[in-house]
C-alpha cells in the first residue's frame, strides 16, 4: 500500500535507474540509515521502563517440525507503564509505504484505558534519526494525558524556526524548510492510510476540508527520493510533533556528499 507523503503537494519521486546511490554524511538528519534505528528506540523503552512483547503468528501443519513453521505475522510492541501509549515495530509486518519508504515504527496513544482504540498514532520509515524519534518518545512517556491536546500549530513552527528554519513563503502559518531547502515540515491534509480517532475524520465528505496533521521530511536532492519521512495524524497534540522536530539539528548549511564505493 502507498500513500503520498503531502497529499496537498502531491509527489511520487522516482527512483533513478542505474545512478548511483549518495549518501549525506552531516548533518545528522541527512546521514541516512545507520542501521540502528530498532536498537536505538528500544533501548529509549527500555531506558523508560516500558515493556517489550513480541507477537506471533503462524500456521503449522500435524507433524511439521517447528523450524518449517510458516511465520505469517510478527510484530514487536513495547507499552509504557500505564498502558496509555504504545509503539510497534512493523517494518517486517508488509507495511504501507510513505513517500516510497516503508513505515518502520507506528507510535499510539489513548486517553482511557476502557477503549481498546488508539486516539492518535504517527508513523515514522526507517532511516528517521532514532536519537530524534527517542526525543519524541521520551516527551510522549513524560505527558500525564498522552492524547490531551496541548498548545497549536504555533508550537511545532517555532521549535523550526528558533533553529534556522524559514517559514514557507506561500503558507507561513502551516510550513517551515530548512536554509538549503532539504527538509521540510508541513501542516495539512494527511495521507491515506494514516489512522485518527477523532470521529470527523471518518465522516468529512468528499468537497469538505479534511482534518489537517504534521508531516516531516527530507529530501536532499529534489526529485532523487525521500531520505526519510514522519507523519502525524491529526489528534497529535502539537506539543509532541515540536519535540520531535526542534531536535533535527539546528543548521544544514554545512553538507558533504560522498558518492559510495563502485
Amino acid at each position: 500500500m502507498e500513500a503520498f507523503l503531502h497529499p496537498d503537494f502531491p509527489i511520487s519521486p522516482p527512483s533513478p535507474a542505474n545512478v548511483p546511490s549518495a549518501y549525506w554524511v552531516g548533518p545528522r538528519h541527512l546521514a541516512g540509515d545507520d542501521g540502528r534505528l530498532y536498537d536505538a528506540v528500544a533501548d529509549t523503552f527500555a531506558g523508560l521502563g516500558w515493556t517489550s512483547l513480541t507477537i506471533v503468528r503462524g500456521r503449522q501443519q500435524p507433524d511439521e517440525a517447528l523450524e518449517d513453521r510458516q511465520v505469517l505475522r510478527s510484530t514487536v510492541l513495547h507499552i509504557s507503564p500505564d498502558s496509555l501509549r504504545w509503539a510497534q515495530w512493523v517494518l517486517l509486518d508488509e507495511p504501507f509505504h510513505l513517500g516510497n519508504l516503508p513505515i518502520a515504527w507506528q507510535v499510539s496513544a489513548r486517553s482511557d484505558l476502557r477503549s481498546p482504540l488508539a486516539q492518535w498514532s504517527a508513523y515514522f520509515t526507517p532511516e528517521v534519526p532514532g536519537e530524534v524519534l527517542g526525543t519524541f518518545l521520551t516527551a510522549l512517556d513524560a505527558r500525564d494525558q498522552p492524547a490531551l491536546p496541548l498548545g497549536g500549530p504555533e508550537l511545532v513552527l517555532d521549535a523550526v524556526t528558533a533553529h534556522g528554519w524559514l517559514r514557507d513563503v506561500d503558507q507561513p502559518g502551516t510550513g517551515a524548510v530548512d536554509p538549503t531547502f532539504a527538509s521540510h515540515v508541513r501542516l495539512g491534509e494527511v495521507p491515506p492510510l494514516i489512522q485518527d480517532g477523532d470521529p470527523l475524520a471518518l465522516v468529512a465528505e468528499a468537497d469538505e476540508a479534511a482534518l489537517a496533521g504534521w508531516q516531516a521530511w527530507a529530501e536532499p536532492v529534489l526529485g532523487a527520493g525521500y531520505l526519510w519521512a514522519a507523519s502525524f495524524g491529526p489528534s497529535v497534540p502539537h506539543d509532541l510533533v515540536a519535540a520531535f522536530v526542534g531536535s533535527l539539528p539546528k543548521s544544514t548549511r554545512d553538507r558533504l556528499l560522498r558518492a559510495p564505493a563502485s
